[in-house]
């Protein structure tokens, strides 16, 4: 940073200075208003030669310099500037923009006559004219005096000069500083025009925020209403905060004497923690020998068990003769539940020569269960419900309602119309019963899931029975295929598979196939079914904490009347589309009881792909497999001959004997 530099002052022979001192603020301005400045002194002092300006760069204040005659005047001069100016100030002069060395002040005109210009040196008295001696003795000795005065100025002369280069380095400096000055004032203007288009916007923006100093008041003031309200309040809250102090000063000792219980909590949480997990264990334990137990007591009453039932009459049929079908007491008395059947038959055919009637012939059958017509739904499914729970173990359940036309097939599996819970069907309370065990085995780890399809087998097509919409009628397209390559789990394409969780999701299910089944009008029954339909059940569960997985199907079959073909039925178009629908039941049925006497007798080759139903059905009949036969049958007089061959085919049945089955556990 460059040192202050005092203003050039300006002398003219012995006057005083012209020139005030000029202000910082003027030395800031840009080089053309400098120059206009110094102008009026230019002219002024244009006369006395280069050097025209002295100029001081000591930091004190010193007196101005002076511009000296070369006569008697200029040795004056010089002994005042001796006095003026102090030694360790330095005298500089201003350079003109030519750069040209800077002459010696011309010396002005004095007139010696008026005596001596300098107060250092006092000139003698005026001597007489005549006095020429003296005279040149006054002459010699002033004559001395400006010798040594000349000496001086001189000496002066050569400092002056030495100042004048360094007040042209100093010149040199200064215009620099002008042109850097000139430049910060460009910038200063254009900062200022953007001052000014700033300072419109914030009188904009004042006028603004005086508006919005004026909604502010508004709000103030509503604020400060609203701080007395608040004022209020806190009092209030204060008083509230030192009752629940007061109240958590209590709950602190209260919490003091709770952590030590907490404490003692946890050790007695730890302990029950431990014998949680030993019951647990030991649960699971359980669970697993009631599974043994249970499925060991479901072998001991057969791995193929037959059930007979019999309808009661209905409205509008003959009553049927007094000891047609008889029920003896089972093995325990009259208290057990019967086990046996006895049909009682007169034989037409048979009679004597003398037209005396035959007597009639008794035929016994043995089942494992059997249910008089008085028997209803909840009794059946009592007599079920454990071989149903077997699928949850994992274990492959088949029942079967076998029969003729109008034995009660359809109702044993699906119930009556109306939606009556007392005539559910097995379908719906297996369902029941199945989602109610499954909830109670969550408890122990046991996490199951359900997914539901339903088909019929009609003329050996299969059909999907939950078809919707424009799948309708597409029942030819289902095939039964292998779930994947090396799989035994077998599914129908372009069947639907709908997972299930509640009963309501199943009796959706049971309405839509009752209306997509095929039925028919036939000579015993109005409307018979003529298909055979399966409801399967998928059940899968796991046990995620001990890694257990089973899974098995629960497949619940709706056979087609099992009734023989009449030889005098004519042979009319309607007719002989019955004819072809009887051949086909029949022959599958006969297939079915193929398969469980090949079964039964161990053979190497069992013949499941002889028909749809057996082929579908093959992974719940076989060794692993759990099945239960419902032998349907008619009270009536007139089905007698019906009811002796279905009894006969279900007896064969009852006869065959599985291997023991084992649960598809992973």
């Amino acid at each position: 940073m460059e040192p202050h530099r005092t203003p050039l002052l300006e002398v003219k022979g012995n006057k005083a200075p012209s020139r005030l001192p000029v202000s910082g603020s003027k030395l800031k301005r840009g080089p053309d208003q400098m120059e206009n400045a110094l102008e009026p002194e230019k002219k002024r002092i244009r006369g006395l030669g280069p050097v025209n300006k002295v100029i001081t760069t000591s930091r004190s204040k010193a007196p101005p310099l002076v511009a000296l005659p070369p006569t008697r005047g200029q040795s004056a001069a010089q002994k005042v500037l001796k006095k003026t100016v102090p030694r360790h100030s330095t005298a500089v002069a201003t350079v003109p923009k030519s750069k040209n060395p800077v002459a010696a002040v011309p010396a002005q005109k004095t007139d010696t006559s008026a005596g001596p210009p300098v107060t250092g040196w006092k000139k003698p008295n005026k001597r007489p004219g005549w006095d020429l001696k003296g005279q040149l003795s006054d002459l010699n000795v002033e004559l001395k005096h400006y010798r040594e005065r000349t000496q001086t100025l001189d000496q002066e002369n050569q400092q002056l000069q030495a100042q004048l280069r360094e007040a042209q380095h100093q010149a040199t400096a200064t215009g620099e500083e002008c042109r850097t000055l000139a430049h910060e004032l460009a910038e200063v203007r254009v900062q200022a025009e953007q001052g000014q288009q700033e300072l419109g916007t914030l009188s904009a923006r004042v006028l603004e925020l005086e508006a919005q100093l004026d909604t502010q008041e508004g709000l103030v003031q509503a604020l400060q209403k609203e701080q007395l309200e608040l004022h209020e309040a806190r009092r209030g809250l204060a008083a509230r905060l030192e009752e629940q102090e007061r109240r958590l000063k209590a709950s602190e000792m209260a919490l003091s004497s709770s952590q030590a219980e907490v404490a003692s909590l946890r050790q007695e949480t730890a302990a029950q923690a431990a014998l949680l997990a030993e019951r647990g264990d030991r649960l699971h334990g359980l669970e697993m020998e009631r599974r043994r137990l249970h499925n060991q007591l479901q072998e001991l009453k057969g791995n193929i068990r037959v059930f007979c039932r019999v309808r009661p009459v209905l409205l509008g049929e003959p009553i049927p003769p007094a000891g047609l079908l008889l029920f003896p007491p089972g093995p325990g008395g009259p208290s057990d539940p019967p086990t046996h059947l006895s049909l009682s038959r007169s034989d037409e055919r048979r009679g004597t020569l003398n037209g005396v009637p035959a007597p009639c012939t008794r035929h016994d059958f043995s089942f494992d269960r059997v249910f008089p017509p008085e028997s209803g739904q909840e009794e059946v499914f009592e007599e079920i419900a454990m071989l149903v729970q077997s699928a949850l173990d994992g274990y492959p359940v088949c029942i079967f309602a076998y029969g003729q036309t109008g034995s009660g097939k359809t109702f044993t599996m699906e119930g009556g119309p109306g939606g009556d819970p007392q005539v559910e069907g097995l379908i719906p309370r297996a369902l029941r019963h199945l989602f109610s065990v499954a909830q109670e085995l969550s408890g122990q780890g046991w996490m199951y899931s359900f997914v539901a399809s339903y088909v019929e087998i009609y003329n050996e097509t299969v059909r999907d029975l939950l078809a919707t919409g424009a799948r309708k009628g597409q029942g030819a397209e289902c095939k039964i295929r292998r779930a994947g390559p090396g799989s035994e789990e077998l599914t129908v394409t372009n069947a639907r598979y709908v997972p299930v969780s509640c009963e309501n999701e199943v009796e959706a299910l049971l309405h839509l196939a009752r209306q997509n089944r095929a039925v028919a009008c036939t000579s015993q029954n109005e409307r018979s079914s003529r298909s055979h339909s399966v409801f399967q059940l998928q059940i899968t569960g796991e046990h995620a904490g001990r890694g257990l997985r089973c899974a098995a199907p629960l497949s619940l079959v709706d056979l087609a009347g099992s009734e023989r073909l009449d030889p005098a039925l004519a042979l009319g178009t309607e007719e002989r589309e019955r004819l072809r629908e009887t051949q086909a039941i029949n022959s599958s049925l006969s297939t079915l009881g193929l398969v469980i006497m090949a079964l039964s007798n161990k053979e190497a080759h069992v013949p499941y792909r002889n028909s749809k139903l057996t082929y579908l059905l093959q992974n719940s009949l076989g060794g692993s497999a759990k099945m239960l036969m419902f032998v349907n049958i008619s009270p009536l007089e007139e089905n007698c001959s019906e009811t002796l061959n279905s009894l006969r085919f279900a007896s064969k049945v009852n006869q065959c004997v599985i291997g023991t089955a084992q649960a598809n556990r992973k």
